[in-house]
């Protein structure tokens, strides 16, 4: 048995349906050849002029093609010379079309290009897990974007929002008499984004995450004297980076994100 895959795009949509077809039966000296990047009927009759002189009796041809004429095209081709022909998409496409009222996009290698996105989306959130809280500053180099900030600045959901906008985010936190990590001092200045908060709302949060804790709210982390000297720094850190810089009391996540991937996009049209 000899399958030929013929595809517009790569073929992996096509190859999984012939594995998940053949599977099911038990054909002797199996085996698969993909054609993908398909675009014009010379080369769908070449392919399949080359699988007509295949020696095996047992020829099947599996297209997944976007266009209705080139689907129409191998339908006619193949049967013209006795050669099966499953089209992968078309059947699909129509169904759903005819029953939503949709119009297809049409265009070849979509489905690929979803899946690069969701393999970015799931990069980028393990980057920004491996890389949160400055447990591992290595990464700061291969970082679209680093975020640094005293503690209760809310880098951690800002990298986790970011990351799922396909964004490799780090953060670096500030604590007080800690030099941070030497890199950070030699990434661009576009790299790095300084997170500030008002002290009273800073207080306010630290308060209530203490209390959250079981840890008495006049501890000396969320006492007023403490914020100040934290929040002098880090001002400190962020003016020698010169980086720019985000208040964000009382922002939401989604606004301060907004507001980054706005730095980013600057970033590059002035890179």
């Amino acid at each position: 048995m000899i399958v030929y895959v013929l595809s517009d795009s790569i073929g992996e949509t096509g190859m999984t349906l012939a594995r998940s077809v053949i599977s099911q039966f038990s054909f002797p000296n199996l085996e698969m050849k993909r054609f993908p990047f398909i675009s014009n009927e010379q080369t769908i009759k070449y392919n399949i002029d080359m699988l007509y002189e295949e020696q095996d009796p047992m020829k099947l041809i599996i297209y997944t093609l976007v266009s209705p004429k080139l689907c129409d095209y191998t339908a006619r081709y193949a049967q013209s010379l006795n050669i099966c022909a499953l089209d992968a998409l078309s059947p699909y496409i129509k169904k759903v079309k005819d029953n939503f009222h949709l119009e297809p996009a049409m265009k070849p290698g979509i489905s690929h290009l979803m899946d690069m996105s969701y393999n970015k989306r799931v990069e980028a959130i393990e980057f920004a897990t491996k890389y949160d809280d400055g447990k591992d500053s290595s990464g700061i180099f291969e970082a679209d974007i680093v975020l640094i900030g005293i503690s209760r600045t809310s880098k951690t959901p800002i990298c986790m929002y970011l990351a799922y906008q396909s964004i490799k985010a780090a953060n670096i936190p500030l604590v007080m008499d800690v030099e941070p990590p030497e890199d950070i001092y030699k990434l661009p200045r576009f790299k790095v984004i300084g997170l500030t908060i008002k002290p009273e709302t800073l207080q306010t949060i630290r308060k209530n995450r203490l209390r959250e804790l079981g840890v008495s709210s006049d501890a000396n982390y969320a006492t007023m004297d403490r914020i100040l000297k934290e929040a002098e720094f880090a001002e400190r850190i962020m003016k020698k980076i010169g980086c720019p810089i985000i208040d964000v009391s009382n922002k939401a996540i989604e606004e301060t994100s907004g507001k980054i991937m706005e730095i980013i996009q600057k970033s590059q049209i002035l890179r």
